[in-house]
Order: C-alpha cells, then structure tokens, then sequence
C-alpha cells in the first residue's frame, strides 16, 4: 500500500480526525449536495470497532442537522415566492405529514422530501423526529451490514483500488 494511503487511514481512524470528518460529510451529504456518508463511517468503525454507536450518532446528528437545513431552505423560499398553495403533487405529502421524513435518508428523494416539507411548512419539531429516526436506522443497518462482509473481499477491492492507482 502506498505510504501516503497508509498515513490517511491511519489519521482517519484517530477519533479527533475521523469524528468531524464523518459529521462534516454526513451533514454536506444531507443538503443539495450529493455526497455519501457510508463509505466514511464504515472506515471509520472499521479501525474502530469501539465507536460503533459514537460514529452512528456523530452520522445521525450531521445527516439531520443537515437535512434540518434543506427543510428551512425550502421553507425560506416558500416564504420568499409568493405563498402560493400546494400543487396537485406535494397535497401527497402535506397529507401524509411529517412520517414521511422517515424517508428522508433515501437517495435522490430524501433531500427533496426535506425541502418539500419545509416548503409546505409542516411543523419543524415532527419532521425533525421522524428525520431523525430514519437516518439512524439507515446508518446503523448499513453501516451493521458493511460490518457483515467477509473480510476477504475489503481485501479484493482494496487491492483493485490500488491496482489503478498510478
């Protein structure tokens, strides 16, 4: 492995580098920025076993926080169009309510439903719970089931990571 891939991994996995970086990734990756959170705290709980339940609400805090902001964005621009009433396709969600932000983690719907909800202004405490809830459960089942892959194929792709690699 190359020395300076060594020396990145072996800073991301200090809990002083790895923890804001996961929460800086999960918070970016919940706004309109596409980014994916996984691969940064699966490494991290991958060298440290010890902070699974650290890393996941470090990822769950930063993903929601972030999602948190998509909402008052879309809440903000309702407020500086002209509020105009629902069209045909939010009456779904604004009928349905804050439950839905369960699904907020999902890729390329999740961001909409936040700003969606912020849009229709469905109160903020509701869709900050039920937020909140699904990017947990999404970040401790995915990051349980990363945990569950053999061993041997971190190692397969690792060494076709590094086959490309100049």
């Amino acid at each position: 492995m190359p020395e300076w891939l060594t020396h990145l991994l072996q800073l991301f996995s200090v809990s002083s580098v790895g923890l804001p970086a996961i929460f800086a990734v999960s918070f970016t990756s919940a706004t309109l920025l596409p980014m994916a959170t996984e691969p940064v705290l699966f490494g991290f709980v991958k060298l440290n076993p010890n902070l699974f339940w650290v890393a996941i609400l470090v990822a769950t805090v930063g993903n929601t926080l972030g999602g948190m902001v998509t909402y008052f964005m879309g809440y903000g621009a309702r407020e500086l169009l002209a509020k105009e009433k629902p069209s045909v396709h939010l009456r779904w969600l604004q009928r349905l309510g804050a439950p839905v932000l369960l699904f907020s983690w999902l890729p390329l719907i999740g961001d909409a439903l936040c700003a969606m909800s912020g849009w229709l202004e469905l109160h903020w405490k509701p869709v900050l719970f039920w937020m909140t809830i699904g990017k947990f459960l999404r970040f401790v089942l995915m990051t349980a089931v990363l945990l569950w892959v053999p061993e041997s194929f971190w190692h397969w792709m690792q060494g076709l990571f590094l086959s490309i690699l100049p």
